[in-house]
């Protein structure tokens, strides 16, 4: 009986895992095979490891870089078994290109938004709030208002920290508070950068491939805006009505910080004119932009010597001993070390991600994945899914799998997908970059626990942003692109 018992279940096993099957194209599949299921094993360890980044203290890049490598050598290895060998070099080389232009559009955004916090751009917005002393109410809803206006421009990670400086600084250590304003900060931010190709990786991603324009992403400002306001007037009633002590604090703009400003606008534009009128990658009008900033920086370190002999005698003129001592320690611009300051470890995790995700598509799974949630269910029920989804797992791949399954659908679902992947990972502190770097720094105020006791009203915000698009936009749903 025993005997029979074991040879069933190894019968089982083996109808399980398959030999790998060659499928149109010289292409293996091998959803069903050892092979496939040890990748996926790899992949699911090293996003494990991912998501306990905050109580390992393990970089998030490093599990997925080892994982990528695993998951293609294994690719590499089946096919020169079954003898061929060179067909997986297009694939990887193309998932490759991908990640490159997305690397390269995010360096120069990075490298532009490094360079207005060294020219204290960021600093001088935080004094002025600082100074003005607003009551606890207002400077609720203004980070929240600037977090929600700022991340469509500059990237929702570096927005939701400077609105975080500025609470912490100002609300005295007031714990219940700071984490309210946080969890407000979070919200808007991801909610901002739905609405805007730049405001986030996952709206880049989708503009970059060509399936949304760079105006149509406008049409989601009123979902985003709900989105962000539902939680926020709830949260509103939990606020102590009192107003924090001024503090004051004078910070001086350095030499060429608006017009740094204003050549990051003008970068913005070439890209989007390579893209919209030209039809070449985004990428190219950015890197011609790190060019501007370049020129820039040439600029400003010949015509240092003078603007600071300037400085000093005026400085000498009015007897600030202050101003010489800072005008002493002045620094000449450098692009290359504002390069060398862009969060190298989310780029990293980018090429893993990518390379993770792509590799598992090239399998088979993806299809498989495409198959179950475009198919067998509605698309926009899957879209709303994958949201939820990106609370727990990342955003960017679950809108890379998207992209690399191209579902036939319509403008409006795949405007929802990017909606619901943006502002999905508001739900838990994990679930979104901004959430993740609050807590690191907020440590101890801001927490896990202290952002899921909001996850309901949240979740309201959710359905009312989705329900807002579905009825707003409900045309683009009848055009296919």
């Amino acid at each position: 009986m025993q005997r029979k018992l074991c040879l069933s279940i190894l019968g089982g096993l083996a109808t399980l895992v398959s030999a790998p099957v060659l499928a149109a194209g010289g292409q293996l599949d091998l959803t069903y095979s050892a092979v496939g299921f040890f990748a996926v094993f790899i992949f699911v360890i090293a996003y494990l490891l991912v998501m306990g980044e905050e109580y390992l203290h393990l970089r998030k890049s490093k599990p997925v870089l080892v994982a990528a490598g695993i998951i293609w050598v294994t690719i590499g290895w089946t096919y020169i078994q079954h003898g061929i060998p060179g067909v997986t070099e297009a694939a990887f080389r193309h998932n490759l290109l991908e990640y490159a232009e997305l690397l390269l559009f995010l360096l120069v955004a990075m490298t532009y938004i490094n360079a207005m916090e060294e020219r204290r751009l960021f600093d001088a917005l935080r004094a002025w709030m600082v100074r003005k002393g607003f009551s606890y109410k207002s400077l609720f809803w203004l980070t929240g208002f600037l977090a929600f206006f700022i991340s469509p421009i500059a990237d929702n990670l570096t927005t939701a920290l400077l609105m975080c400086a500025v609470v912490t600084k100002v609300a005295e250590g007031d714990k219940r508070f700071i984490n309210l304003c946080c969890v407000n900060i979070v919200i808007a931010a991801n909610a901002g950068g739905a609405f805007s190709p730049f405001g986030d990786i996952t709206t880049l991603m989708v503009w970059q491939a060509g399936i949304v324009k760079f105006n149509e992403f406008f049409i989601l400002f009123i979902p985003s805006l709900l989105n962000y306001l539902v939680p926020a007037l709830v949260m509103n009633f939990f606020i102590e009505n009192r107003k924090p002590a001024a503090l004051y604090e004078e910070v001086e703009l350095k030499r060429g910080a608006i017009r740094i400003v204003l050549l990051f606008l003008l970068t913005i534009a070439s890209a989007v004119a390579c893209h919209s009128l030209l039809h070449l990658p985004p990428v190219l009008g950015m890197m011609t932009g790190l060019g501007y900033l370049q020129f820039f920086g040439y600029f400003l370190r010949q015509t240092l010597p003078g603007s600071l002999a300037r400085k000093r005698a005026l400085a000498q003129k009015r007897g600030d001993e202050e101003a010489l001592k800072r005008l002493g320690s002045v620094v000449p611009f450098d692009v290359f070390s504002r390069v060398s300051r862009a969060e190298w470890d989310t780029l990293l995790f980018f090429y893993g991600v990518v390379m993770c995700v792509g590799g598992l598509g090239y399998m088979g799974y993806l299809a498989l994945v495409s198959d179950l949630l475009y198919t067998q269910w509605n698309a926009v029920y899957a879209n709303i899914a994958l949201g939820l989804l990106s609370a727990i797992v990342d955003n960017i791949p679950v809108m890379f799998a998207v992209l690399t399954m191209q579902p036939e659908m319509s403008h409006g679902n795949w405007l929802l997908i990017t909606l619901t992947a943006g502002v999905g990972g508001s739900l838990l502190s994990i679930g979104s970059a901004a959430g993740v770097a609050l807590m690191g720094q907020a440590r101890g105020m801001y927490t896990f626990f202290g952002h899921l006791k909001w996850a309901p009203v949240i979740f309201l915000g959710y359905v009312v942003s989705i329900l807002a698009h579905l009825w707003l936009n409900a045309e683009s749903f009848n055009i296919y692109g």
